[in-house]
């Protein structure tokens, strides 16, 4: 990934939010909640939702912060446009199976967007969102670091949580991380993976616990799953990926640097022209490099693949 332009954010802070499903209407009250905007305008295909959503959020936190709903001409503006639409993964359904309907409702949203608001930072986070953030990319015409998706945020809260509760510590003292595909190709970096500032082998030592790697298998595999455990039991997952695009916002907007797996385009792995989340510096100007992770062979070797995965769907799609 390259960084190229800078957007800037100044003045009053408008945010926003075009799809106002399970995922849409949870980002806006999230966004509401934190008090770090002023305006957050919400755009769905149907006017009435984004009218009534509107409403509600101003009834529950009536402050400095509005929202309305409005249409394509209102994110002139919009320091983030944060892309929820799409088809919604269902019980059974791979995330990369939603992939040619969603890529259609991108190129029809992408370059409204970047008409009315030509320097804006764009988050995306409809699924598949890899290849939707690439799809994004090209359809924007903006420049690298002014793309993001929400990647492995939520995969890498999900990991931390689950491990948390395995070794019955808070997740704040647990440093881990998920990258490549948010999705079923995703990577655990275990060879970094640390407690309380020691090696995860150092930590189970220390603490008199088993070093279990049967059982650090089935932690992923529940970090993995999670999506479909959720989706299976409530229908849609909304919380969770609100929340990591909270953090997301609050780094551009709060120009704090922060590091976090988000998916940008770039040439990894061996893979050129692909977005996918590795660990990248966030702040107002959009995402940027961060130092490259020191994988073992095996991670490498998961990375290609998950590479090559998101890869194969953009080359189905006739994109890549």
């Amino acid at each position: 990934m390259e960084e190229n332009q800078e957007a800037t954010v100044a003045g009053p802070v408008k945010i926003v939010v075009i799809g106002v499903g399970s995922v849409g209407s949870a980002t806006a009250y999230t966004l509401l909640l934190s008090g770090i905007v002023n305006e957050i305008v919400l755009i769905d295909i149907n006017k009435d939702k984004a009218e009534g959503e509107s409403m509600d959020l101003n009834h529950a936190a009536p402050s400095i912060t509005k929202s309305r709903a409005g249409d394509y001409a209102d994110c002139a503006g919009a320091a983030i446009v944060i892309v929820t639409c799409g088809i919604n993964q269902k019980h059974g359904q791979t995330r990369m199976d939603l992939a040619a309907k969603n890529a259609k409702i991108m190129q029809d949203i992408i370059p409204n967007v970047a008409k009315y608001a030509p320097d804006t930072i764009l988050l995306i986070a409809t699924n598949p969102v890899d290849v939707l953030t690439y799809i994004s990319y090209k359809a924007s015409g903006f420049p690298l670091n002014r793309v993001i998706g929400s990647g492995t945020v939520l995969d890498t809260a999900r990991f931390k949580y689950i491990l948390g509760d395995h070794f019955k510590i808070s997740s704040d003292s647990i440093d881990a991380c998920v990258i490549g595909e948010h999705g079923d190709s995703g990577v655990p970096v275990w060879s970094l993976t640390n407690i309380d500032g020691m090696k995860l082998r150092d930590y189970c030592e220390k603490s008199k616990q088993d070093f279990d790697e049967e059982a650090f298998q089935k932690i992923f595999e529940q970090t993995r799953d999670a999506a479909y455990d959720i989706i299976k039991r409530k229908g849609y997952t909304s919380y969770g990926i609100a929340a990591g695009l909270l953090r997301i916002v609050k780094a551009i907007l709060e120009d704090t640097d922060s590091v976090l797996t988000v998916s940008t385009v770039g040439d990894y792995f061996g893979v050129e022209q692909i977005a996918i989340s590795v660990p990248t510096r966030l702040n107002k100007s959009g995402a940027h490099q961060a130092a490259e992770l020191t994988l073992d062979e095996n991670e490498i070797e998961l990375m290609k693949k998950s590479a090559g995965e998101i890869k194969s769907v953009l080359k189905n799609l006739n994109i890549a």
